[in-house]
């Protein structure tokens, strides 16, 4: 079959199938094999990194090869490598200790490989985030099976023979194809499933996982606010929401998605902010840094934002000028949006940045909370005080002080949602023990207590209930 082509559906079954029966043939892989499969994932990954960019390029209309470069070939490199210098130690299993009563047993905790591990992988940051969970499952000892997005079609034709060329499909498959594809994807009995993408699609998919009560891991998004707080330095605050912004041209699911500003800070705010952005792009939209919307329905779904915002009474302001093609949307901050507006109420995905005063730390926290807990949140302060009111007093997946989105990047930090911006983490050693079963082993010597428990019970059990009762 060529692997750019979409496997018929009933295919899925049966390749699961042949997957599952090689884990079980080899149900605990040596730190040597799942070394060997990410050395193998690594030169593939390098081996077709400039197909890949230019698939990417193809698929979006227009990449910045340097963003496609880094964050979907570089950044998925030191994921693998990250994992082959750890497994070792991530394998080894972890003695913990026993209460007293326990004693002399003797307690570990056993790091197994779930078996068959499904990756749904999204569009925006097609390689990227595909392989980071391949590698991880990799590392844990899985087997994969791989769904790559259909709105990016090269790059995962790419993929797919990039999987072909250096693994059996016993190890690693690709699957292409369009929403059938993935709905049949997701009723497959994984030992773990893992899907990146939107809240509602998220849902979908642990609906169709419970069915066969598989685990899963959703990396969702949502409204991931930025504030910049009293004691903020307003430049620096300016320079690193923009780039989180703009980044992959917002199309990051922890982009930015509104600034909380307090209102007598608005006006020097908004100054900053554009100045950054004339640094960033000096030719605007058309600046060779700046990628394109993926597609016309999703350039078309920011202008009705941009349209109903501006109905509503806010303030467009595009300081590096107008749009460009192909669907490139000019950096754009809009002033004020009414809070009932869509653009206020769904997660935004393109270069829109809605900038919202406030008057009290009170109302500002209020209006986050009043909303599903996001995955990331970016504080602003230079006031430690101020900083900790915010990570105390809000509930988010992950959060960065004085920066955007680079909490990602660090795989030693688990990465995840929590409540409608998802469950579950990955990441460096998250990501390992996320694909594997944490397996707790008691291991009892011959000469210990536990005949104390034996029936029939009489005076003596008794009096060690008693005792237990007092001092467990």
């Amino acid at each position: 079959m060529n692997p750019s082509t979409p496997a018929p559906i009933p295919s899925l079954a049966t390749q699961f199938q042949r997957t599952l029966a090689a884990h079980r043939a080899e149900a605990y892989p040596s730190a040597a094999t799942r070394r060997d499969r990410l050395l193998r994932l690594e030169a593939a990954l390098l081996s077709h990194a400039n197909e890949l960019v230019q698939a990417m390029q193809a698929d979006f209309g227009y990449r910045s090869a340097t963003e496609a470069g880094v964050f979907d070939v570089t950044v998925p490199l030191g994921d693998i490598r990250q994992n082959r210098r750890h497994l070792a130690s991530w394998m080894k299993p972890r003695r913990v200790g026993m209460p007293w009563h326990m004693l002399p047993a003797s307690g570990r905790v056993m790091p197994q490989p779930k078996g068959v591990v499904g990756v749904i992988a999204p569009w925006n940051f097609p390689v990227y985030l595909a392989l980071a969970p391949v590698a991880a499952a990799f590392a844990a000892g899985n087997r994969v099976m791989l769904k790559p997005s259909e709105l990016t079609p090269r790059t995962s034709a790419v993929m797919a023979h990039m999987a072909a060329s250096a693994f059996d499909r016993d190890e690693w498959s690709v699957h292409t194809g369009g929403v059938a594809l993935a709905r049949a994807f997701a009723d497959l009995p994984f030992g773990h499933l893992l899907f990146t993408g939107s809240t509602r699609v998220g849902r979908e998919i642990a609906v169709a996982a419970a069915r066969n009560l598989t685990p899963v891991t959703l990396e969702l998004g949502g409204k991931s606010p930025a504030i910049v707080g009293e004691h903020a330095n307003l430049r620096r605050a300016a320079e690193r929401i923009a780039f989180g912004k703009c980044a992959n041209a917002g199309q990051v699911c922890v982009a930015p998605d509104y600034v909380l500003v307090p209102r007598p800070q608005l006006a020097a705010f908004v100054q900053e902010t554009e100045r950054a952005l004339l640094a960033y792009y000096p030719q605007g939209a058309a600046s060779p840094d700046f990628t394109s919307i993926v597609n016309e329905q999703q350039y078309a779904r920011l202008q009705t934002l941009l349209n109903e915002a501006q109905a509503g009474g806010a303030q467009l302001r595009q300081p590096v000028g107008g749009n460009a093609e192909p669907r490139k949307l000019a950096p754009t901050l809009v002033i004020d949006p009414p809070a009932d507006c869509q653009l206020m109420r769904e997660e935004i995905f393109g270069p829109i940045l809605p900038v919202v005063p406030y008057d009290s730390l009170a109302e500002a926290k209020a209006f986050v909370n009043r909303q599903p807990a996001p995955l990331a949140l970016y504080i602003f302060s230079e006031n430690t005080r101020e900083q900790q009111a915010w990570l105390r007093g809000t509930l988010s997946g992950g959060a960065c002080v004085n920066e955007t989105a680079f909490h990602v990047l660090a795989d030693t930090l688990p990465f995840g949602g929590v409540g409608e911006s998802g469950s579950g983490a990955y990441h460096g050693k998250a990501g390992f023990d996320t694909f594997s079963h944490l397996k707790s082993v008691l291991s009892q010597p011959r000469l210990n207590g536990a005949f104390l428990f034996n029936p029939p019970i009489g005076p003596l059990q008794h009096k060690v209930g008693q005792l237990l009762r007092r001092f467990i």
